[in-house]
């Protein structure tokens, strides 16, 4: 068993709280992304799940043994949790080959050569090096570099992998290409993996549960799906998506248990309690919003601000009034600049946000008037 469990964790650097009250349940053999913008305390949670960080408060077990307990001053070893951690900076031995650099950690345990060699080359084979054992640091390149170094991590089969943004010195197309290896090595060890990223598109295609760090706290700790659909909140949605979601602020009035909402896309309410402000925010993605050059019943009306060609998609920009949309169309599309567009979208995919708070309030909103049938 090597599930991890964090309660309670408080962590200071001086007079800094960097982590406050993290609580996190990571299952046995889960792919769990630790994800935000930087300082908000996820590589600290990682430092401190390896050991190369103590808190000052908190617990911490790993596979249901008690490994962290920050008010008895109780700190097991790093080498003694089971796991491995792989840098950003790969840090690997410059003197020595590919080969060697991968068996160090088998040779510190004595085992026979034979037994070696064949973990080494099953290692190198899994990351598609193994043409490269003979080889040193200085002849590889970043792409190669990283992947000797997962290599070395797996090798001593750790009960948890532990990995710092590994790929953030990638260039696109190798981060892409490590990606897939990285989601076909996790499927085949079947072993837990905790990952530190700030690229929410990495986090989406990788992981099989994420939890987003603001300010030192946890936010939401998800599903890549119910993270993408219906974060729960503000921050977490203005954060998650490529192109980033379309936030209108509006104002709304509580009447029979419900929220009755007037915006520039339409009347409609939604369920909700009179202790929400009146000020809330909609959120409605780009990919959810269709565009018609030709009027279309109940559509509302835009105007094309800009067109934004990305090869295999297009963004286009929307004034609605004062109001500045994006959607997102597949493929190559073209509407003239200043000419007139009419939009519709899926009332049950916009979420509704309370300003003053910050949380989701309500999702799966319901046309009020009845007078409008948006697709």
């Amino acid at each position: 068993m090597s599930g991890i469990e964090l309660a309670n964790v408080n962590k200071y650097f001086d007079k800094n709280h960097v982590l406050k009250n993290v609580n996190l349940k990571i299952e046995d053999g889960e792919f769990m992304t630790l994800l935000g913008p930087s300082g908000c305390g996820k590589t600290t949670t990682l430092r401190i799940i390896s050991g190369l960080e103590d808190p000052e408060i908190g617990l911490l077990t790993i596979g249901g043994k008690n490994i962290v307990n920050g008010e008895d001053k109780f700190y097991t070893p790093p080498s003694k949790r089971g796991l491995n951690l792989v840098f950003q900076s790969y840090a690997l031995w410059p003197h020595m080959t590919v080969f060697e650099n991968v068996s160090f950690g088998l040779e510190q345990k004595k085992m026979k050569k034979a037994e070696i060699r064949l973990k080494v080359e099953d290692s190198l084979q899994r990351m598609q090096i193994k043409n490269l054992m003979n080889r040193y640091p200085s002849e590889l390149s970043g792409g190669q570099q990283q992947r000797v170094a997962i290599a070395r991590a797996i090798v001593t089969e750790p009960k948890v992998l532990l990995l710092d943004e590994p790929l953030s010195n990638l260039d696109a197309k190798l981060r892409i290409e490590m990606r897939t290896e990285l989601k076909r090595l996790h499927r085949d060890l079947k072993t837990t993996i905790v990952y530190v990223t700030h690229d929410q598109e990495e986090a989406l295609t990788l992981s099989t549960r994420i939890s987003v760090f603001f300010d030192g706290e946890i936010v939401q700790s998800d599903t890549p799906q119910k993270l993408y659909r219906a974060p729960n909140d503000l921050r977490v949605a203005k954060f998650i998506g490529n192109p980033t979601i379309n936030l209108i602020e509006e104002t709304c009035s509580y009447k029979n248990n419900q929220l009755i909402i007037n915006s520039i896309l339409g009347d409609f309410f939604a369920d909700g309690d009179e202790n929400v402000s009146d000020n809330i925010t909609l959120s409605v993605k780009p990919e959810d919003i269709k565009i018609y050059s030709e009027p279309i019943g109940n559509g509302v009306e835009a105007q094309v601000y800009s067109v934004l060609p990305a090869g295999s998609e297009t963004l286009i920009q929307l004034r609605i009034g004062d109001q500045l949309l994006t959607a997102k169309e597949i493929g190559e599309v073209n509407y003239p600049l200043d000419s007139k567009v009419w939009i519709t979208f899926s009332f049950n995919k916009i979420n509704v946000y309370d300003n003053k708070t910050g949380k989701l309030i309500a999702k799966e909103v319901e046309e009020q008037t009845k007078k409008a049938q948006f697709a």
